[in-house]
């Protein structure tokens, strides 16, 4: 009997579930591992794995996390993170690292960048490659998250890329939106994009200590105005979403800010909130997988890929228009 046996890769996936449900992390970095994959048999193995899971029914509070370059959102991830497990809790981290658009390549710095963090057994720590993928998100993080909830993992903290327009996509994969920014940014308030402001349950200002103290405070202030203008929204309580002071590195305002946390998260699960926006994400998660099921097809044709090939050499040289060519392929798929 060899490995790709039916048979014998049910066992395998029969035994990995287990290990996985019993909260052994070597086993849960092998199962992402295994997601992350591209080949045929791995998402075959990967599919089966997450679907015997998902009786499990196990859910983690999942937070989405992003900010602008140079915020410290490892520093304070780290030291969120401790808190967390210092409370008893079992913390993962799921870090995505952007990819090179020429390589491919990712540095995954994460897990040195929290060393502190890396070394607790209540946390894991997983980075992932970008992949070039748009949402400031891997294309399987959504199943990462899924694997991490299987294993007993009660926060989830999935940190994005960075801070942009298109990082918005986290939020329709996580239970609340935390976005960190630094204070005395100057013109941070209007750089930052309006989609992102528009999604975020609470912003965090870090560096929040020392000499850029008061400075904090006053853009805690702006946030706070800037918020009001811009959102209110049905599922949330009259003072959400609103603008925290923390420090990273001085451990401070950690506390309250999962406080915060907690409180919204309590008040969307008693309002039916939770259940309702979990329903909507699992429905948008299917439809996303049914597009990129339906690409992979079209670049699996021999036929199709070669009028793609013909079809992309008309458009680089301005022979045709791109929506008439690309109406021409899909109705050779048809």
């Amino acid at each position: 009997m060899t490995a790709s046996d039916p048979t014998e890769t049910q066992k395998k996936t029969h035994a990995l579930a287990e290990a996985i449900l019993a909260g052994d992390r070597r086993a849960l970095a092998r199962a992402i591992t295994l997601v992350e994959s591209g080949r045929a048999d791995h998402r075959a193995e990967a599919e089966a794995l997450l679907d015997r899971l998902a009786g499990a029914g196990r859910q983690a509070l999942r937070i989405g996390l992003s900010g602008t370059p140079g915020v410290g959102k490892s520093t304070f991830i780290e030291a969120f993170g401790l808190h967390l497990t210092g409370q008893g809790l079992r913390v993962a981290v799921l870090a995505v690292d952007p990819s090179s658009a020429r390589s491919g390549g990712s540095i995954l710095g994460d897990k040195t960048r929290m060393e502190r963090l890396s070394r607790d057994p209540k946390a894991f720590i997983r980075p992932s490659p970008s992949q070039a993928q748009l949402g400031g998100v891997a294309r399987r993080t959504r199943e990462a998250v899924a694997l991490c909830e299987a294993a007993g993992f009660d926060v989830v903290l999935i940190e994005t890329v960075g801070v942009g327009q298109s990082e918005t996509m986290v939020a329709g994969m996580s239970d609340l939106f935390v976005l960190l920014l630094a204070p005395a940014g100057g013109d941070e308030l209007q750089g930052v994009k309006r989609g992102i402001m528009e999604m975020a349950d609470l912003i965090l200002v870090n560096k929040a200590d020392g000499e850029l103290k008061s400075a904090a405070l006053r853009t805690v202030a702006d946030y706070a105005g800037a918020l009001r203008l811009l959102r209110k929204r049905a599922q949330d309580p009259e003072d959400f979403p609103k603008a925290l002071p923390v420090s990273a590195l001085a451990e401070e305002g950690l506390a309250p800010a999962w406080d915060q946390m907690q409180a919204l998260a309590d008040w969307r699960r008693d309002q039916g909130h939770w259940a309702r926006t979990r329903a909507t994400q699992a429905r948008d998660w299917f439809e996303q997988e049914v597009r990129a099921g339906l690409l992979a097809r079209l670049a699996r044709d021999p036929a199709i890929r070669a009028r793609l090939e013909t079809l992309g050499r008309a458009v680089a040289e301005g022979r045709a228009a791109p929506a008439r060519a690309a109406a021409e392929v899909l109705a050779a798929f048809d």
